[in-house]
């Protein structure tokens, strides 16, 4: 089997699991979850195989596919893994079969169309990172809105379809403005060099005004940043969140909310780099802003959900802080950042799941002592803890300590030369990590330790399959904590690649292979 054949299995199995879960019969609901979760391990055996041979010293895209498709619009089928999106296509992988088994005891309503729901917006999310065509990337982007709407829509608490329709008017809206813009930039292309394309390879080289690059970034990037969420975008979050059924909870934060950084790092500033280094100070107040606010707003709330939908504003922020520093530790640490925040947000939303189903409450005021009366569920969602407050050793401290480091490093000279705005929005940045651990630990405290009390007392403790969802998670922290060096070679040279093009250097972008 072919190199690029392996990629399009990766890409197109839970397609074809989508088909074969819809012709199930009817009333076969154990075999449905069986069918999805068997589709999930078999895409993530596939992604770690493209992992393993992805050489993270070679330029360019591997495993690449570039078949015509529209030809007339120059629109082609055109995917690839480079060293920006291998991680994040790595984390959905992995997150995939994990929400399946979140959601086995979960899900009693509607059950097959739930998991076609789960596998299509599998394939959505999946064809979003793969996709190398500026036309494909819209389509899919698009396509990953209408399972989102259904799983929260259908599968939702009592306020679900207010919280469907905030979503969705937010992320329409801003689709809207991106592709107008995508569109002036294809036909600009077209009138400047004579033949029309949607290949991100010729896109990301077109000369196009400063004036013109600021309108177009805009517009890309207030769709990114709605879906990141940044401030003061960022309203419809907690109630899709406190709304969305567990496995709705664990896509979203896992990887939905990594569409929009990765929109920012694989378009919006390689696209118009002259316009990203003219809006940077607005982009990096902007991100400050979203840790220390996103870690405030989590300090007062009283829904375990709401606390971690709000730490997910505040940690995402950081991404956004490393790679608008253009410093190569940073861009680094945003993308490390990413995974970490998808692991660490993720098992913590199916914590929440697995406590909800025995006790249906996510107040906090109405639990106490569950270290005394659940000890396994309390010793990992102390460890989840830790990792979500960046504790040495955990993927949480390697992607935060990068982009922090990765934002003095460009501070300092913009210091030297007269401006401190970086600096001190560096400064403040670091704030949120002390915020962070208040909110977390609070949280910790109030919930596993204390009087023992939760509704419907007493409670069993964490059976085998949730145990073993858990510790899949856990692995994976550790893993990326104690030895980063392994994910950070795979992405070094695209980072490198990145900082050059935003920062205005004239660099070669390699081939595919």
């Amino acid at each position: 089997m072919g190199e690029a054949t392996w990629l399009n299995w990766l890409l197109w199995l839970p397609a074809l699991g989508m088909v074969a879960v819809t012709l199930l019969p009817r009333g076969r609901d154990s075999l449905v979850r069986s069918v999805t979760f068997s589709c999930m391990v078999l895409q993530f055996f596939i992604a770690a195989i493209l992992y393993q041979r992805f050489d993270g010293t070679v330029a360019g895209l591997q495993f690449a596919t570039d078949v015509p498709w529209i030809r007339d619009w120059g629109v082609g089928y055109r995917i690839g893994l480079d060293g920006l999106n291998v991680l994040l296509v790595s984390l959905t992988a992995f997150l995939g079969p994990l929400v399946v088994a979140g959601a086995w005891s979960a899900v009693h309503k509607d059950v097959k169309l739930f998991h076609v729901m789960v596998l299509f917006i599998q394939f959505a999310m999946l064809g979003t990172f793969l996709a190398q065509d500026l036309f494909l990337f819209y389509v899919f982007w698009e396509a990953m809105l209408i399972p989102m709407f259904l799983i929260i829509g259908l599968w939702g608490g009592e306020r679900r379809i207010y919280a469907t329709l905030k979503f969705v008017l937010y992320t329409a809206f801003g689709s809207i403005l991106m592709l107008a813009a995508l569109i002036y930039l294809v036909l600009y292309t077209h009138g400047s060099s004579g033949y029309m394309t949607f290949d991100l390879r010729h896109l990301s080289g077109s000369q196009l005004p400063l004036n013109t690059q600021l309108w177009l970034l805009s517009a890309f990037a207030l769709s990114f940043a709605i879906k990141v969420p940044m401030f003061p975008l960022h309203t419809w979050l907690p109630d899709a969140h406190v709304e969305a059924p567990t496995g709705g909870s664990v896509i979203l934060a896992g990887v939905l909310l990594k569409m929009g950084t990765y929109g920012f790092m694989k378009l919006g500033f390689p696209l118009f780099p002259e316009a990203a280094r003219a809006m940077m100070p607005v982009i990096m107040t902007l991100a400050v802003i979203s840790i220390v606010y996103g870690a405030c707003l989590a300090l007062v709330q009283s829904d375990i959900k709401k606390i971690i939908a709000y730490s997910s504003i505040s940690h995402l922020g950081y991404v956004m802080l490393g790679l608008a520093s253009l410093d190569l530790i940073g861009i680094q640490g945003a993308i490390l950042q990413m995974v970490s925040h998808g692991l660490v947000a993720g098992g913590l939303f199916l914590m929440v799941g697995m406590i909800y189903e025995r006790t249906h409450s996510r107040a906090v005021a109405d639990y106490g002592g569950l270290a005394k009366m659940l000890p396994v569920f309390s010793v990992f969602f102390t460890i989840l803890t830790l990792a979500s407050i960046g504790l040495p050793t955990t993927s949480g401290f390697a992607g935060e300590f990068m982009a922090l480091l990765g934002a003095f490093n460009a501070a300092w000279p913009a210091h030297l030369a007269g401006n401190d705005l970086p600096l001190i929005l560096a400064v403040i940045a670091v704030s949120g990590v002390v915020l962070g651990a208040l909110y977390m630990l609070w949280l910790a405290q109030r919930i596993l330790f204390g009087e023992a009390r939760a509704p419907h007392a007493p409670l069993t403790d964490l059976n085998a399959r949730e145990t073993a969802i858990l510790v899949a998670i856990v692995a994976a922290i550790f893993a990326i904590g104690l030895f980063p060096g392994e994910p950070l070679a795979k992405t070094e040279l695209a980072a490198r690649e990145f900082q050059q093009l935003v920062a205005g250097e004239t660099i070669h972008l390699g081939s595919t292979r």
